[in-house]
C-alpha cells in the first residue's frame, strides 16, 4: 500500500515538475530572445502551450519563430505524458485505489476484540455468516483477489495470512480470536504458530483435514482443532443410528431458530449467579432455560450438574432454550449487581 502511493506521488510530481521546467524555459527564452519582459515571455509561453493561437504580444524574429517551433514539439511531449497518465489514474482506479486502502486501514486500526477469519472458502462463509449473525466484528483474510460474495460492510484484505506483517495490520494483538480455515494443513500450522506468537492470549480454532494434523496443530498452539471430515462422518453415521438426536442437534445450531437454541454464557465477577448453587440460582425452575453443562474456569466439564453444584466467577453455563430468554439470563450472569429476583417479585424476568 505505501509503496503504491509512494509510485503514484512521483509520478505525479514527476509531471508537474516537468511542466514547470518548460514553463520557465520558454519564458527565460522569450526573455533572451525577444528582450521581453517577464510576464509578457510568461504570457506567450502559456499560449504557445495551451495551442489556443492567440496573437503574439510583439512580432517574432526569425530566432524566436525557431524556438518556439521547438518548445511547441517538445511541449507536446510534456502534455502527452501528463494526460496518459491522468486517464490512466482515473480509468484504472489508482486514485480510488489509494482512497479504499486508506479506508480499509482506519477500519483496521477500528477493530477491537474482534476475529480474524483466514480463508472464506465454504467453511470460512459459514463462520462468517454466523459470526455476522451474532453482531461479532471480524475481518477475512484472502491470499488471492477474487470476487468474494460477501456485504460491503465486510472487510477483506488480501495477503498471505501466515506473514506477521499482515497479522499485525489486521490488529492481531487486539484479536479476540483468530480462525484458520486455509486449504492445506501446513498453511495452517504456519497461521497457528505465527497467530500464537504474536498474541498468547488469542483463542485460535483451525481446521485440520488428514488425520493426524490435529495434534501438531495442537502443539502448534491452536486451542481447537477441528476436523470437517471427521464432524461430518460421525453426524452421517449418527443421522442413521441417532436420527432424532440429531435432529434436535441441528435445531438448537441452526441460525435464525426461533424456537429453541443452545447457548453459552460467561458467569461474570458480581454476577447475581455468582458463588450460588445450581439450586440457589434456581435455574431449572426458570421457565424455558434448561442448564446441561457447567464448564469450570479450569477446564472441566460437568454434565447435566446436580444442584448443589457451586457455580463460580468465570464458570460457564451451557443452557437449551428460548431465544427470547437468553438475553435476559445473560443479563444475570453480567457482574452487574441486580436485585435479588426471590426477594423481589416484581424484579422477576418475563417468563421464568
Amino acid at each position: 500500500m505505501q509503496y503504491r502511493e509512494t509510485t503514484l506521488k512521483n509520478k505525479l510530481f514527476f509531471s508537474l515538475a516537468l511542466f514547470i521546467i518548460v514553463l520557465l524555459s520558454g519564458t527565460v527564452g522569450y526573455s533572451l530572445i525577444e528582450k521581453w519582459d517577464f510576464f509578457d515571455s510568461l504570457y506567450m509561453t502559456v499560449i504557445t502551450l495551451s495551442t489556443v493561437g492567440f496573437q503574439e504580444v510583439e512580432p517574432l524574429s526569425k530566432t524566436g519563430k525557431a524556438f518556439t517551433i521547438g518548445l511547441i514539439f517538445f511541449s507536446l511531449g510534456v502534455v502527452a505524458f501528463a494526460v496518459n497518465y491522468g486517464l490512466k489514474a482515473i480509468f484504472e482506479g489508482e486514485f480510488q485505489d489509494i482512497f479504499g486502502r486508506r479506508k480499509l486501514k482506519k477500519a483496521l486500526d477500528s477493530l477491537v476484540d474482534h476475529y480474524i477469519v483466514c480463508g472464506y472458502g465454504r467453511m470460512g462463509k459459514v463462520i462468517c455468516n454466523e459470526l455476522k449473525q451474532k453482531g461479532i466484528p471480524f475481518v477475512i483474510v484472502e491470499k488471492e483477489h477474487q470476487e468474494l460474495d460477501v456485504d460491503d460492510d465486510v472487510t477483506i484484505v488480501y495477503g498471505d495470512a501466515t506473514r506477521d506483517e499482515l497479522l499485525k495490520s489486521l490488529g492481531i494483538e487486539k484479536a479476540k480470536g483468530l480462525i484458520s480455515v486455509l486449504d492445506s494443513d501446513a498453511q495452517n500450522l504456519y497461521v497457528v504458530l505465527s497467530a500464537r506468537g504474536l498474541n498468547n492470549g488469542l483463542f485460535i480454532v483451525s481446521r485440520a483435514n488428514e488425520e493426524g494434523s490435529d495434534y501438531k496443530l495442537t502443539r502448534a498452539g491452536a486451542d481447537k482443532v477441528v476436523s470437517p471430515y471427521h464432524i461430518g462422518g460421525l453426524r452421517i453415521a449418527h443421522t442413521i443410528f441417532k436420527p432424532t438426536v440429531v435432529d434436535f442437534l441441528e435445531l438448537t445450531a441452526k441460525t435464525g431458530n426461533m424456537e429453541i437454541q443452545i447457548e453459552e454464557v460467561l458467569v461474570e465477577e458480581g454476577s447475581i449467579l455468582a458463588d450460588k448453587t445450581i439450586k440457589d440460582a434456581n435455574i431449572g425452575g426458570k421457565k424455558g432455560i434448561i442448564n446441561v453443562a457447567l464448564k469450570k474456569k479450569n477446564g472441566k466439564i460437568i454434565f447435566n450438574p446436580d444442584t448443589e453444584t457451586l457455580i463460580g466467577v468465570g464458570d460457564k453455563l451451557a443452557v437449551i432454550g428460548e431465544p427470547e430468554h437468553f438475553s435476559q439470563f445473560e443479563k444475570m450472569a453480567k457482574g452487574k449487581k441486580k436485585p435479588n429476583l426471590s426477594d423481589n417479585p416484581s424484579t422477576t424476568l418475563p417468563g421464568f
